[in-house]
């Protein structure tokens, strides 16, 4: 890993140098253009094989990462779609019937990362108060 590593950043060093001759427009297109690959590089090296190829055809790095942005995290209606039956599903939530408490707070916490990772807040107090409702008396 560390012997590609060199050797990505050799092949790179070694194309931003070639800048002489060039007029000031014409330099700073070259050097857009390198940053340009450079940066296609380190995306694509981060990509899984089924995501590479999705944005393989891509002519800038910004097109490869607005199509990595909306298929990785959704558009905003997406994100509000998703977060919909999930505040739902945390409204709802109870401890179920001969079910352990280790597998309550495995679903509670399952919901709340999720809820959280869609832009979500909760303050501590409120959540120890849900989950504290919504176990058996017995407990």
């Amino acid at each position: 890993m560390l012997w590609q590593m060199a050797l990505l950043y050799l092949s790179l060093k070694k194309m931003m140098f070639p800048l002489k001759n060039l007029g000031p427009n014409g330099l700073r297109l070259k050097i857009k253009t390198q940053y340009d690959c450079i940066a296609k590089n380190i995306i694509t090296s981060a990509l899984n094989s089924d995501e590479f190829f999705r944005v393989s055809q891509c002519a800038s790095t910004k097109e490869m990462w607005d199509i990595l942005e909306v298929t990785l995290e959704g558009t905003t209606d997406v994100k509000r779609a998703r977060k919909h039956p999930l505040i739902q599903e945390y409204e709802m939530f109870r401890m179920l019937k001969g079910e352990i408490i280790s597998n309550v707070q495995k679903r509670f916490t399952h919901i709340m990362n999720h809820l959280i990772s869609l832009g979500k807040v909760f303050e501590r107090e409120n959540l120890n108060i849900k989950i504290l409702k919504c176990l058996y008396r017995s407990w």
